[in-house]
């Protein structure tokens, strides 16, 4: 059976595709016993489609189970990238459409985690920055202390001079403050993930420290 879950234990399955030769970090999303995607974070020593082989190969060895192909994303990062320190990286941004309806989809890596958070609203341009900063956000709550509380204040790519930046309000509350903080990204390549790294920008002074231990 393809992708079922009947005789695997997935969060096993999990921890043994991150010790995959290249594999840094690995999430397995399942849902009523089924692989629905496999999202797998490498460095660039092996080629991705080697890595999605040892990811099939692993399953079918360890639980005779096959996996499909086309569930297991790859995203490979230089190693400056992977070896950036306490705070979480971007890994990708995704969207999908339906209708008048938009999902944003952030995925970070921290440390050895990787992090999915997803936003939903209209697939408006104007609003579209905003979901993006707010997925951002639901990837990092999945790692942080629960009494902690994030909030997007505003989140606009202005024009200053000849260049975009992307900038970000972020509201940090915690049991003893409040912080309004503030983060920029220039978005003259890619504005997507610039609103990403505007927010990390606010936010990375403080993520070290409230971060699930």
């Amino acid at each position: 059976m393809l992708g079922t879950l009947v005789h695997m234990d997935y969060s096993s399955f999990q921890e043994k595709i991150g010790r995959l030769d290249g594999v840094e970090a690995a999430r397995v999303v399942a849902e009523n016993g089924h692989v629905d995607e496999i999202h797998v974070l490498a460095r660039h020593n092996k080629a991705a489609k080697q890595l999605v082989r040892d990811v099939q190969s692993l399953s079918q060895a360890l639980f005779g189970i096959g996996i499909d192909r086309r569930i297991v994303s790859v995203v490979q990062l230089s190693d400056a990238d992977l070896d950036a320190g306490d705070r979480p990286a971007l890994v990708d941004v995704s969207e999908s459409l339906e209708g008048a309806r938009a999902e944003v989809t952030v995925t970070l890596r921290w440390h050895d985690s990787l992090l999915l958070g997803t936003a939903t609203g209209a697939a408006a341009t104007a609003t579209r920055p905003r979901q993006i900063a707010e997925a951002t956000l639901e990837a990092i709550r999945q790692a942080i202390q629960t009494e902690v509380a994030l909030a997007i204040g505003s989140m606009d790519i202005p024009s200053l001079g000849s260049r975009k930046v992307a900038i970000a309000q972020v509201v940090l509350v915690t049991e003893s403050s409040e912080r309004i903080l503030i983060g920029s990204a220039f978005a003259d390549d890619d504005e997507t993930k610039s609103v990403v790294r505007a927010v990390l920008d606010a936010l990375n002074r403080f993520l070290p420290d409230l971060k699930v231990s």
